[in-house]
């Protein structure tokens, strides 16, 4: 009887040793290779590359001419102080729209979501769809702080209450786009 419970224990150290050799990276190409693994016979796919906030914004914007982007958010310059921390966005862009009329947006500033909008990325589509539901709540009670919150997939897409719902249905038939 201890035979069998020696063996599955040497095939899972074995199996173990085998996965532990191939988990360096390669410096010069960290590209996904497309091969066979050892133990399945399965072919394994490349890793898709993770969508950015710039990657969905080429989308709207070619959806949506009137939007053009603002600015790249960095670590650095986020206001929120939210890029990379844990359950947060991990990249964002925010863009102008030219059918608002910058002088009748309160708090014009450089990278306002009053001005157009931002786009932003997160890890899990459960943690954008929780940062657009805090947005709503936070803002359910001051109409000048609202906005249009459109959620696709793992992309927040935060537009301007400036824009009539009209023109922020523009940015929903967009976010559909992103798939």
């Amino acid at each position: 009887m201890r035979k069998p419970a020696l063996s599955a224990a040497a095939l899972v150290i074995a199996f173990a040793a085998m996965t532990a050799c191939g988990s360096g990276s390669d410096q010069k190409n960290d590209q996904p290779k497309n091969t066979t693994t050892a133990t399945a016979g399965v072919p394994t796919k490349p890793a898709a590359r993770e969508l950015t906030a710039s990657d969905a914004f080429k989308v709207i914007s070619g959806k949506v001419a009137s939007a053009k982007l603002s600015g790249v958010v960095t670590e650095d310059d986020d206001p929120n102080h939210l890029l990379g921390r844990p359950n947060q966005y991990t990249s964002k862009v925010t863009f102008t729209d030219s059918r608002i009329k910058v002088d009748e947006v309160a708090g014009a500033e450089p990278g306002s979501v009053g001005l157009g909008g931002a786009i932003e990325v997160f890890t899990t589509a459960a943690d954008a769809q929780a940062r657009a539901d805090y947005i709503q709540n936070v803002t359910k009670g001051m109409p000048m702080l609202s906005e249009y919150d459109f959620v696709s997939g793992t992309v927040l897409i935060r537009v301007s209450h400036y824009l009539t719902p009209a023109q922020a249905a523009d940015y929903k038939a967009a976010a559909a786009a992103l798939g």
